[in-house]
């Protein structure tokens, strides 16, 4: 059984999932860059029933809210979001499941007290010596970003399938689909929709 979770936060909420028993012992589940809650899935269900998961949506990423204009997507927030989450769901001590991100080790450094076991799948290596130059050059690339930004504007249904259509090949031109009822307004749709720039550490931007 899936549980949605809404979990307010000073620049909005952040978006999880809950599944397993809430009497067992808790686990924080952590999706990677530009991914989402989703990710675990079809994982929790194999996994023993007598836990309870927790997956979460960071900010900017799958239903969570976008951080404020200015404020830059990378692990120093993340980690501060975990803080959050976890004392919004007055867990002292948990397990953390953590999937490519370099941060959740980084957190279980910061807060050792805090996490029972550490499960890291398919996950980035981080470098602790090269810490402040992995943030200098998120900092910069952040402000490059934000310079080099056009102004943001409303897109119609019919205006985003004009310009897929003519994308496509020939070939897969005639697979498109034409709109339906289904398709949002235009007052739905803005940049707000759109994922966060790139400013993770555990990739960061060539100089």
């Amino acid at each position: 059984c899936q549980e949605n979770l809404k979990l307010t936060m000073p620049w909005g909420h952040i978006a999880a999932k809950a599944w397993g028993s809430l009497r067992g012992p808790p686990v924080l589940c952590l999706h990677g860059w530009l991914d989402n809650a989703n990710s675990f899935d079809r994982l929790i269900p194999l996994l023993p029933q007598d836990f309870y998961y927790v997956a979460m949506d960071f900010g900017g990423h799958g239903l969570s809210s976008h951080y404020g204009p200015g404020v830059p997507y990378y692990h120093q927030n993340f980690v501060n979001e975990v803080r959050r989450v976890v004392a919004a769901l007055k867990w002292s001590r948990f397990s953390l499941m953590g999937h490519s991100f370099g941060e959740y080790p980084l957190f279980s450094c910061t807060f050792p007290e805090m996490v029972d076991e550490l499960i890291l799948l398919d996950t980035s290596p981080f470098e602790m010596e090269n810490l402040l130059t992995y943030k200098r050059r998120a900092i910069e690339h952040v402000l490059q970003v934000e310079a080099s930004q056009k102004p943001s504007r409303v897109v119609s249904p019919e205006e985003m399938l004009q310009g897929r259509s003519t994308a496509l090949t020939s070939s897969a031109g005639s697979c498109s689909h034409t709109p339906s009822s289904s398709c949002r307004p235009a007052s739905c749709l803005s940049s707000k929709s759109d994922p966060p720039p790139f400013s993770g550490w555990h990739q960061p931007p060539p100089s």
